[in-house]
């Protein structure tokens, strides 16, 4: 992993190598705070670490102030097109700002928000995207990776020039290798912390898919100190599909890994129905176990000797091992029932 700069979000810590923290956005109408808290709350208990909101409005801004009563993950305030909006959301007790530096308004309205943000010692995320460029070097370079970069980092350099230096970058885009391209290109250029994300990803399934496969190459690559996964669905789902992707690169390892081989003609029980159950039953279990649920016995117990418990089956019999032993043979009928016994013992008894 890259070591960045340290940047403190409302007592959580982005960068200087501590974990990747886990972001969504809400959304539902800031100003409508019960709604707000309630979806903000439900998140948190989901694994999310930072929440953002939309600021349309003055009324969005002064909603921040009773958000953050209720809740205890840091808020940020997400501003387009309005410096006062920013200073508003400050002034109301948001944790951090991120801002777009295509349409923020220039150099005179990032020293406005600079002030706000030094006087209230909160950090900023400068947030560029292939939908708001900034002119200059859209035209300089079009849509890629260059133009995302530079764009981000003139709008740091700003913040910089007025004495801010708690500041965390993105450089979004909906296309996959752009957005790959664009955080290696960033990454080499400077030491901010990053957020990492592929902005308008789509609905569930190819959200992911895309996400997966931009973020997890960036993070395999030590790139990468907050991320978002962006899904058109109810936000919790980001927040499982990023859990999922950490563990994936090995970057999160307190949880049950449950591996199951996609089956073939030599299974004759119902392996791909208990593989989906030990899943669910294990998804919120914060202990390092492996679990193997294997369609047959003539390599189950060998591919996954290094797994705390598994089982493999055919028509006949199947096998509940550890470590590759044999513990015991059971029938396909009562397999699901045994194992699962078992995997209760191992997750209690530890």
């Amino acid at each position: 992993m890259k070591t960045t700069k340290k940047v403190n979000v409302g007592g959580v810590i982005v960068g200087g190598g501590e974990s990747v923290k886990i972001q969504s956005m809400c959304t539902t109408k800031t100003q409508d705070v019960g709604k707000t808290v309630e979806q903000i709350l439900s998140l948190e208990r989901a694994g999310c670490e930072i929440i953002r909101v939309s600021v349309l409005d003055e009324y969005d801004a002064a909603a921040i102030k009773r958000i953050k009563e209720q809740i205890n993950i840091p808020l940020v305030a997400d501003i387009h097109f309005s410096s006062r909006l920013a200073v508003l959301a400050i002034e109301n007790g948001v944790d951090k700002v991120r801002i777009n530096p295509g349409n923020i308004g220039g150099e005179e309205h990032i020293r406005l928000v600079a002030d706000c943000i030094k006087a209230h010692n909160i950090p900023v995320r400068v947030g560029s995207n292939t939908g708001s460029l900034e002119k200059e070097f859209l035209h300089k370079y079009g849509k890629n990776e260059r133009s995302l970069v530079e764009s981000a980092l003139k709008s740091a350099s700003y913040f910089e020039k007025c004495g801010v230096n708690d500041i965390v970058l993105s450089v979004k885009a909906s296309d996959v290798p752009l957005t790959v391209k664009a955080y290696k290109y960033l990454s080499s250029l400077c030491d901010y912390p990053l957020h990492i994300g592929v902005t308008e990803a789509g609905t569930e399934e190819m959200a992911v898919v895309k996400s997966s496969a931009a973020l997890g190459a960036l993070l395999l690559d030590g790139i990468g100190d907050t991320l978002r996964i962006s899904i058109t669905d109810d936000p919790a789902k980001e927040i499982r599909a990023a859990r999922r992707l950490l563990r994936a690169v090995g970057l999160d390892k307190n949880f049950v890994n449950v591996i199951s081989c996609p089956t073939c003609g030599r299974c004759g029980w119902e392996s791909m129905q208990l593989a989906r159950k030990v899943t669910a039953l294990t998804e919120d279990i914060g202990k390092p176990l492996k679990i193997a649920v294997m369609g047959c016995v003539v390599n189950g117990p060998g591919e996954a000797a290094d797994c705390d418990i598994g089982i493999a089956g055919s028509k006949d019999y199947c096998v509940i091992f550890r470590r590759g032993e044999i513990m015991r043979k059971v029938a396909p009928d009562n397999a699901e029932e045994e194992f699962l016994k078992e995997i209760h013992k191992l997750i209690n008894d530890g």
